[in-house]
């Protein structure tokens, strides 16, 4: 049997989160490990205009498949608090 760190699974989540449009870089992840199972705990943040329920339900959907893919371990639940999402900064024009 294969063990698991709680860490290596938070890292992976976080990173994964990641890899989903609209959702910003710096995303952090909690996670409990028990036996075969985890359970993630994700703070996300959005970029803005980004649809928030759409967005989180794909960054839900897209941790349960890469957390299975990478660890073996089933995502029991997944919960998502979405931090502040702030607008795309205008780019600055240079003369």
């Amino acid at each position: 049997m294969t063990t698991v760190a709680p860490r290596a699974v938070r890292r992976i989540a976080a990173h994964a989160a990641c890899e989903v449009d609209g959702v910003g870089g710096d995303v952090t992840a909690e996670a409990t490990v028990d036996g075969e199972s985890t359970t993630l705990d994700v703070r996300l943040p959005l970029a803005y205009p980004a649809p928030i329920a759409s967005t989180v339900e794909r960054v839900r959907a897209h941790l349960l498949g890469r957390t299975a893919e990478l660890t073996g371990l089933s995502a029991n639940r997944v919960d998502i608090t979405v931090a502040v999402a702030r607008p795309e900064q205008p780019k600055r024009r240079v003369r």
